[in-house]
């Protein structure tokens, strides 16, 4: 056929295919809108699961009757002119496609009223067809209804879900959205049924009545607030206490600069964080706003905006990994009311130590370390004495031990019990850890080094990431055209795959920019070094035991859990144990 212009519903219709493929993507645009037109009140009224009828009304800015024809125009937009201004966008949207899409693939009505205006408009379009702009009586804001979607396009109907379905995708994208915006109200109403109404929330506990009845109220009854700031970045938001874990990454919310977004790059970064504190198959939940400077990242990257690129990527996963770290790093016995590791949103994130104070260890000592609580001497006579109720330390004084497994404390609101295998492997890997820091990476050469092929671009990436191959105990050099040979590695890892942990190295390069294999590898070795050395369960310790055990778990870091991610102990509270023997009924 010959070259030749589409018409212009037909274009439209194509544009609609990326941005428009179910009533959650037009809830997604439209709410965008409103948000961007400043808008404190958005209702949101659903039929059919958004087949039928999808409303959004708001109280925004308004727009005006001479520009109401002009915004169901493509490219047509109040929110950029120049390049500079694409270059530092802080709008929602700013492409000016989404109304005409929407528009070509159904029945739509937009009606507002701008602010100080004397009288609204209102203007119709029937499957691109557009209509006249006429008088309409109108609050100040907005309303965009949408009716019969992918009406004239049958086969994009046809893969509609049920209506169901379609209803609880649409749910959750606004769920997203009110979590982006907690100075803005919404109203969700479904077949004529309230389905929530969300007042505007200013204060934190109002962010958090908000999170719980969207993220569950579970999660925020044992998230940590953080804050973290450094460089340009901002970190802030909720994250849960490992104890509170998913089978799946179900809730998971992540926003840069107001928007969400699904994003590789920062998943993995909070992956890291939790490795080492999170049961094997079990995901973190979360609601974080990163804060970047626009001009340091491109949300021009996908068509729907889920996706964004970082102009310095590493420096991003890195922050967000370590703010997410010191938060979890504090989560460890505690005394009644002090809760270090829970900041205000939007303060600095917590300033902590290593807590185990082993940080100048020697690795000559680690016998001695492994051993520590094993060799204690045994004391003869009864317990210490118990203190005032009051001054018990957070996990209490040690009354005794059940079946050589569990440590029984007293303390300020009732019972411990701690797993003393579990808790004592805690103690042994963070100290493991901190002698590792502060030692640095030892190397062994390698008898015969390891020669393995590589691509252009693997060699590259090699040179690039040279310094830090260096830095983590790895020799790596060039051995022909395309081929490098690895001649060192990090002394704890000779036993390993030297060539699939380079390649898993690289790969992560080329994907993330950034890559933690080695530190995982290294933490998973001496995991299994502390939970080796850690005390055996049916061993009997004495007093002093118990209660060394009990003091060294409150100064480290993570003592929450072990280095698998069971939990290392629990409290039941006196109101607890009289609930258990009914008292006071």
């Amino acid at each position: 056929m010959p070259i030749r212009e589409l018409p212009p519903v037909l274009v439209n219709q194509i544009a609609a295919g990326e941005v428009v493929e179910r009533p959650a993507s037009v809830a997604k645009e439209l709410l965008e809108n409103s948000l961007d037109a400043g808008a404190r009140r958005i209702e949101i009224d659903v039929e059919a699961g958004g087949t039928r009828l999808l409303r959004v009304r708001d109280d925004g800015m308004g727009i005006a009757c001479d520009e109401l024809a002009l915004a169901l125009a493509r490219h047509a937009t109040s929110k950029i002119e120049s390049l500079d201004d694409l270059e530092h966008i802080a709008t929602l949207g700013f492409r000016g496609e989404a109304l005409p899409s929407i528009a070509s693939v159904s029945r739509l009505r937009l009606s507002s009223r701008q602010r100080g205006a004397g009288q609204g408009c209102s203007i119709e379009v029937d499957g691109g067809g557009i209509g006249e702009v006429v008088p309409a009586a109108h609050p100040e804001g907005t309303s965009v209804e949408v009716r019969d979607l992918f009406f004239n396009t049958p086969a994009r109907r046809r893969f509609l879900r049920a209506e169901r379905t379609e209803f609880q995708h649409l749910q959750a994208m606004i769920e997203r959205i009110a979590l982006s915006r907690f100075a803005t109200a919404f109203r969700v109403t479904h077949n004529r049924r309230s389905i929530f109404d969300l007042p505007a929330a200013h204060t934190r506990e109002e962010q958090e009545a908000r999170i719980g009845a969207i993220a569950g109220a579970d999660f925020v009854g044992g998230a940590l607030c953080i804050g973290h700031e450094t460089a340009g970045l901002r970190l802030a938001g909720w994250i849960s206490r490992p104890a509170f874990s998913r089978s799946q990454p179900d809730v998971q919310h992540f926003f840069l600069n107001g928007r969400a977004i699904r994003d590789k790059l920062v998943a993995n970064a909070v992956r890291l964080a939790y490795r080492d504190v999170l049961y094997h198959g079990r995901h973190p939940a979360f609601v974080l706003y990163l804060e970047v400077d626009p001009a340091r990242v491109d949300v021009n990257a996908h068509p729907a905006k889920l996706e964004v690129r970082f102009r310095d990527p590493g420096a991003v996963h890195d922050f967000v990994r370590r703010a997410v770290e010191s938060a979890l790093a504090a989560t460890r016995p505690q005394v009644a009311g002090e809760s270090p590791a829970v900041t205000p949103a939007g303060g600095a994130g917590p300033s902590l130590s290593a807590g185990t104070g082993q940080a100048a260890m020697r690795f000559a000592e680690q016998a001695a370390t492994y051993a520590a609580l094993a060799s204690a001497s045994p004391q003869q006579g009864p317990a210490p004495a118990a203190e005032e109720t009051a001054s018990l330390p957070p996990l209490g004084r040690a009354i005794a031990q059940l079946h050589g497994v569990y440590v029984l404390a007293t303390t300020a609101r009732g019972l411990a019990i701690v797993d003393a295998h579990a808790a004592h492997e805690r103690v042994l890997y963070e100290q493991l850890k901190a002698q590792l820091h502060a030692a640095g990476i030892a190397r062994q050469q390698l008898l015969v080094p390891q020669v393995l092929r590589v691509s252009p671009g693997e060699a590259r990436l090699l040179e690039a990431h040279g310094a830090v191959l260096e830095q983590l105990g790895f020799v790596v050099e060039p051995a022909g055209p395309q081929s490098v040979a690895i001649r060192a590695l990090p002394a704890l890892l000779a036993g390993v795959d030297g060539e699939g942990l380079l390649r898993d190295l690289l790969a992560d390069w080329a994907e993330h920019g950034v890559s933690d294999r080695i530190g995982q590898v290294l933490d998973a070795a001496l995991a299994t070094s502390a939970c080796h050395a850690a005390v055996r369960a049916r061993r009997d310790l004495t007093p002093r035991e118990m209660d060394a055990l009990l003091r060294a778990m409150e100064a480290t870091e993570r003592a929450d859990q072990c280095g698998h991610g069971r939990p290392t102990w629990i409290e039941m509270s006196m109101q607890d144990l009289d609930r258990l023997f009914l008292r006071g009924r």
